[in-house]
């Protein structure tokens, strides 16, 4: 019997032919890194090569009032996509660090307290050892930011390296000598929370008013919002409606920029405030340099690399005060991943068994 005539239109019979198994790419076998940088908003998973090299990211919502179990979860979950985005084989994984917004003890690798996420005594290093079997940092991410300035950015080649940073609060970090600045179980230099003698209707202490609640983004934002309810800043109120989740850096900077009275005598004022908490810690640890970094330093470098040294120099000590290099933060939004995991690196080396010398 002669065969049957194919059902198959042309087209079908082409693309049957033409079609070919398209497989994955090979997983690149290289040594790599994860620094994490978990924020009040969003937490970042870097994958990070020898020489510092992003390899490949992830992002998510942080959502701190979901809670810290479903919180960790996102955090082992970002860094397996990470990973699985840069490409690499798991086996190549060095090590994890961690930056977190709070205080932390590095010793054993606890979050100790995150009051911006509401989580306490997360045990970060016993969850990411067992969940990736490899050595981990936990860090504030302040410390862990000026710590990646100091090693590879703005700070590189400085003895001593202060760095602040004015965000929704008011972040410092100090290392020296290749040292990050902090106590046996509990990170330091919380200069935000430094105490002033004066008040606000929020003042937790009646006659007395933390650094941050007038130096941060989130202070200059309130005050703002009161001022476009006022009518004294009619383009922000145009663009924001005075609402304070909306009144972000740019749209606050602008408003200097434009010189718009009342936003001049609020940054005015905010800087001041700055300079004299900064001049404290001159006045006691004289570093060789200080970095400023964040949303504000950066849509207004001039006002707070020139201004906030002027306002700094008068209230620390002259002799300590001239000598002192700024500098603007070069790494940006990889500078707490970067610092944690060089911090991590450097810890590993200085622990690994000094060789006996040949007899």
């Amino acid at each position: 019997m002669p065969a049957k005539p194919s059902l198959k239109k042309k087209s079908e019979k082409k693309t049957a032919k033409s079609a070919k198994t398209v497989l994955p790419a090979p997983l690149k076998k290289v040594p790599f890194w994860v620094g994490f940088d978990l924020g009040g908003t969003k937490m970042y998973a870097c994958v990070l090569d020898e020489t510092y090299n992003v390899l490949g990211t992830a992002r998510k919502s942080t959502n701190g009032s979901d809670g810290q179990i479903k919180g960790r979860k996102k955090i082992v979950n970002a860094i397996h996509e990470a990973i699985a985005m840069a490409g690499v084989d798991p086996a190549g994984l060095q090590g994890i660090g961690i930056g977190c917004p709070g205080l932390v003890n590095p010793e054993k690798g606890i979050l100790i307290n995150a009051p911006n996420l509401g989580w306490k005594n997360m045990g970060l290093t016993g969850i990411l050892t067992t969940a990736f079997k490899k050595p981990v940092a936990v860090l504030n991410d302040v410390d862990a930011g000026t710590y990646g300035e100091y090693k590879l950015g703005s700070g590189k080649g400085a003895r001593s390296l202060l760095g602040v940073f004015p965000g929704t609060g008011v972040g410092a970090g100090f290392v020296y000598n290749g040292q990050i600045i902090m106590g046996r179980s509990v990170s330091a230099m919380e200069l935000g929370m430094i105490y002033l003698p004066g008040t606000h209707l929020g003042s937790a202490i009646p006659g007395s008013v933390m650094l941050e609640d007038l130096t941060s983004r989130l202070a200059l934002a309130s005050q703002a919002g009161i001022a476009c309810y006022r009518g004294q800043l009619p383009e922000l109120d145009k663009k924001t409606r005075g609402n304070l989740r909306d009144i972000r850096s740019k749209a606050l900077s602008a408003t200097f920029t434009a010189q718009q009275e009342a936003a001049v005598t609020l940054f005015r004022n905010s800087v001041q405030y700055l300079g004299m908490g900064i001049a404290a810690v001159v006045n006691l640890l004289a570093p060789d340099q200080i970095t400023l970094g964040g949303g504000l330093v950066e849509e207004l470098p001039n006002l707070y690399l020139t201004t906030l040294k002027d306002e700094v120099a008068k209230y620390a000590l002259p002799d300590l005060a001239k000598g002192v290099k700024y500098s603007l933060a070069k790494l940006g939004g990889t500078a707490v991943a970067v610092g944690s995991v060089a911090w991590l690196r450097e810890e590993t080396a200085r622990n690994l068994p000094k060789s006996k010398p040949a007899k």
